[in-house]
């Protein structure tokens, strides 16, 4: 397959799947707006953290909130937290962040939280596989290569996640995440699918 059929059949896919799972998906989307709307942690459903995409393109990526209000203001204000959160990879276990809330630890172990990034996909600023996402701070990982990796769509799998997601650290990562660019077309998309669920369903990595 030429690359235009490549990325033409890709995007016609992110449209159909998204459009299909939010559908589908509706919901738990609505039993966790009842649980901010009524629970403990009541604010805002979805949190927005400013990530870098294709071509040097910055977005908003959607997630269900898993965090108090404030969290980010609250990771850089504790230069102790902070220092732990570059050391490891730019984020924290779910158990030794003061920050994640007891409904959010669940969100996050079901990978529950990721799901609003269908609204993402749809809206063409992600695809269903690619590489993941990063803040700013984070291109300096990819080093010569930053060009690279921000040359193809980000996607909500990628072959970072279906190799382990948070097991696998810095410059093991960018690693990963340049060998897709390498060797992406329809058929490893759909390996990449496919391992990803396997590794959410056996909750390897998650964080």
């Amino acid at each position: 397959m030429s690359e235009t059929g490549y990325l033409f059949t890709k995007r016609f896919l992110d449209i159909s799947v998204s459009l299909f799972a939010l559908i589908i998906l509706s919901p738990i989307f609505l039993v966790v707006s009842v649980f901010y709307f009524f629970g403990e942690n009541r604010g805002p459903i979805f949190y927005q953290q400013k990530r870098i995409g294709q071509n040097h393109h910055e977005f908003g990526i959607y997630k269900f909130r898993s965090m108090v209000v404030g969290a980010e203001e609250k990771l850089y204000a504790n230069k102790e937290l902070y220092a732990k959160f570059v050391e490891n990879g730019y984020k924290l276990p779910t158990e030794e962040d003061p920050r994640i809330t007891k409904f959010g630890a669940f969100l996050r172990k079901t990978s529950i939280d990721e799901l609003p990034q269908f609204i993402n996909i749809l809206k063409g600023e992600m695809s269903i596989v690619g590489p993941r996402p990063v803040v700013a701070k984070e291109l300096v990982e990819y080093g010569q290569d930053v060009d690279k990796f921000l040359s193809v769509k980000p996607g909500a799998m990628g072959l970072w996640q279906a190799s382990g997601r948070s097991e696998i650290q810095y410059p093991e990562r960018a690693q990963l995440e340049i060998g897709y660019v390498d060797q992406a077309d329809l058929w490893f998309d759909f390996k990449i699918l496919f391992m990803t669920v396997i590794a959410v369903f056996r909750g390897k990595g998650a964080m």
